[in-house]
């Protein structure tokens, strides 16, 4: 598994020794030597060896994994790591807000919960073939009409 660096960190127009850089990705010193290897561009004219904050930074933007973008009726499975088709065709749409909710489906390789947010408007072109059941809107405790009765409040008196 890749790991993610946060590459925010690294500035454009500085320039680190390894310890350095190393402690600003949380890495060992010899993660750092293994990527020189890798090819890494770095000063080697005098020590302490520098790597410029650009390259680090372009180095790691191209070591991350390919993003997999989903097409209409796939849903990004997190454990199988690959966009899926839903067991069966089928999937729930489950809202969250009024424009907003989850598309929910079962993977057909590990039986887990997938999930994706989709907007109302988009939901049949990002359903495709798929069989999709809305689910209703849960209700929530500020919805309700009748305030709620296992609140005790202290009577004011005047």
């Amino acid at each position: 598994m890749t790991r993610r660096y946060y590459i925010g960190r690294v500035k454009l127009h500085r320039s680190y020794i390894l310890p350095e850089a190393a402690t600003l990705l949380g890495v060992h010193k010899h993660t750092l030597s293994r990527w020189i290897d890798d090819g890494l561009p770095v000063f080697k004219d005098k020590k302490p060896y520098l790597v410029l904050g650009s390259d680090l930074r372009a180095y790691l933007k191209a070591r991350r994994p390919k993003k997999q973008p989903c097409r209409p009726g796939e849903i990004y499975c997190v454990s199988c790591r690959a966009p899926k088709r839903p067991a069966g065709d089928m999937a729930d749409f489950v809202p969250l807000t009024a424009d907003r909710g989850f598309l929910r489906g079962i993977c057909p390789d590990c039986d887990r919960i997938i999930n994706r947010l989709v907007s109302t408007g988009t939901l049949a072109a990002v359903g495709g073939p798929l069989a999709i059941a809305r689910q209703p809107a849960q209700s929530r405790m500020c919805d309700s009409p009748a305030p709620v009765s296992n609140v005790d409040f202290p009577k004011v008196t005047k």
